[in-house]
């Protein structure tokens, strides 16, 4: 129980922060929803601050991964909202878009992981 409340906690949290990020950065004028892409990205250098600290002291506990990792993370960072979007790309015929967001997010996620372990591991 204690589990599923701190997930709970965590996920709505992280949710309303995207919302609030979504609304604030996401403009039609420019096309492309930098709101969904910066919690994306942040949430994944998040997780790698996260991962990077486990290593680094080889423990990190239980209720602090739920709380963050699974919870904040979860509903931060949005695979759903990712893949509706290009769909809209796609469905607008805008090919550019759909591969400049659709690959830039995904290499730039992962890289925010890594740059997370990183930080946390050598600084």
């Amino acid at each position: 129980m204690k589990a599923a409340l701190l997930i709970f906690i965590g996920g709505g949290a992280g949710s309303v922060l995207r919302y609030l990020l979504g609304k604030l950065m996401n403009s039609h004028a420019s096309g492309i929803p930098f709101g969904t892409f910066t919690a994306n990205i942040l949430g994944s250098l998040l997780m790698g601050l996260v991962l990077g600290y486990a290593l680094r002291h080889g423990t990190i506990s239980e209720n602090t991964l739920l709380l963050v990792a699974v919870g904040f993370c979860g509903g931060f960072t949005t695979f759903s909202t990712f893949a509706y979007e290009n769909h809209l790309f796609l469905k607008d015929g805008n090919l550019g878009l759909f591969a400049l967001y659709g690959l830039g997010s995904l290499i730039i996620g992962f890289a925010a992981v890594f740059v997370g372990i990183w930080l946390v591991r050598h600084l």
